[in-house]
């Protein structure tokens, strides 16, 4: 985001150049003009900056000048210049909408602390502006695998290439991480997407039915089998088979499952005939394969064989920054499941989400959103008391930033500040301000 822009309008040229000349000097970028109309041309939605106005002035009036502004943009935060005898007025464009106001006389560092505060706001809102059109835009993959972060840019294009192929392919991550998402991507974005995506998880299946479920039977192949049955992977020809949980697949199934693989070819139980088969085989596991071969509990021969492309997916833990997008994202998805509106989502509680583990990952966060749209989820909103300023809620905000990114570094201080784009200088001055040293923030997210 650009630098944040200052419009001060007051007709009194010294007065506006003392407060500009503040301004300056406190940080601030500052446009300084006795036209309303030359600040006004600044406005836009998208316009990064604090508008400042005196509201005596010849010709027109600071509280026109705000009415005209939230014509624009009715979120631009105002702050008006008023003299003693302009409160009621001030107290009254408050009521409409103006961030704050200053009484004459007034020291140049209040202003300059106001109108750091309203640029704090701006911001926020920007941003959430922006990660609403980004939801709002996203097709296809992006609307599945959700997140701005490099690990996220490299699983789409990993599946975007991988999607046109027939490779196999093998899915690493943990539980809750999305596994099953990635493998309907994978069949959703290929040429087999007409055809059936048949998902098996092979922790769930009973051991003695998942050969019969795998394999389909013939009549009388065993006692109770009635008639024939088509399994689940002649019923997928043409498209894609997905095997959840492949290490709770067992050992002896495992010898068959590679020999089909193989192959492409499948026996019915109780049948000699090999029935051709032209499907896809995506599996995933949260396990380490080839240490569970090694230790005699996964068939290293499958374990090759499924391995010649595998796509891994990062822990929610390790992308904490992809919350705020991503919990929008799965609050929008429970408002069409449930029909009920969206609460509003405030900074601070997304901070307090970035600054959790999410050991269950992305299903542990989609729990979350489910109970906060449903209305049951406990939110730490701001309230009426102490702590609850906008100021504050920002500075929540920023130590979480800071927290995840110490965490997701092990503690490490040099890719902390680099990958939140400050100077070293800059983020011990800031782990000072929140009273985090590295031990106590990682700590805090422990």
């Amino acid at each position: 985001m650009d630098q944040a822009t200052v419009l001060l309008i007051d007709d009194e040229a010294d007065l506006r150049g003392s407060l500009s000349q503040g301004l300056e000097l406190s940080g601030q970028a500052v446009f300084a003009t006795g036209e309303p109309e030359e600040a006004l041309e600044r406005v836009n939605r998208g316009f990064y900056g604090v508008l400042v106005t005196d509201i005596r002035m010849p010709g027109t009036d600071g509280f026109q000048v705000m009415k005209r502004a939230f014509e624009i943009d009715p979120a631009l935060p105002v702050v008006l210049i008023t003299g003693h005898g302009d409160v009621p007025l001030a107290v009254e464009a408050m009521r409409a909408g103006a961030y704050d106001f200053m009484e004459k006389p007034f020291s140049v560092s209040r202003l300059a602390s106001v109108v750091e505060r309203a640029l704090d706001k701006r911001r926020l809102v920007l941003e959430n502006r922006k990660l609403r059109e980004e939801l709002a835009d996203r097709t296809g993959l992006e609307s599945r695998l959700v997140g701005r972060t490099a690990a996220m840019e490299l699983l789409r294009r990993n599946v975007t290439a991988l999607a046109a192929t027939d490779a196999d392919v093998l899915i690493l991550g943990e539980t809750g991480s999305g596994k099953e998402v990635v493998a309907r991507a994978l069949h959703d974005e290929g040429p087999r997407k007409e055809k059936p995506f048949v998902a098996l998880n092979c922790g769930a299946l009973p051991a003695e039915i998942i050969e019969s479920e795998l394999f389909g039977h013939e009549k009388g192949a065993f006692t109770g089998a009635s008639g024939q049955r088509i399994g689940k992977l002649e019923h997928a020809h043409g498209g894609t088979v997905f095997l959840d949980e492949i290490e709770s697949m067992p050992l002896e199934l495992q010898v068959k499952l590679l020999r089909v693989i193989e192959t492409r070819t499948i026996e019915r139980l109780g049948s000699n005939k090999a029935i051709e088969l032209d499907v896809r085989f995506i599996a995933a596991t949260k396990e380490d394969l080839e240490a569970a071969g090694k230790e005699g509990r996964f068939r290293l021969d499958l374990f090759y064989r499924l391995n010649v492309v595998n796509v891994a997916i990062p822990p929610l833990r390790d992308r904490l920054e992809d919350i705020p997008l991503l919990f929008r994202h799965l609050a929008v998805e429970a408002r069409a499941r449930y029909r009920r509106e969206i609460p509003d989502i405030n900074e601070e509680y997304l901070a307090e989400l970035m600054a959790r583990d999410w050991p269950g990952n992305v299903r542990e966060l989609r729990n979350v959103a489910d109970r906060f749209v449903l209305g049951v989820e406990l939110v730490n909103a701001p309230s009426s008391g102490a702590g609850s300023t906008l100021f504050e809620q920002v500075a929540t905000y920023e130590r979480a930033l800071i927290v995840a990114e110490l965490k997701r570094n092990d503690g490490a201080i040099k890719p902390t500040y680099e990958n939140l784009g400050l100077s070293r200088k800059a983020l011990y001055e800031k782990m000072r301000k929140y009273g985090l040293g590295k031990d106590e923030a990682l700590s805090v997210s422990q």
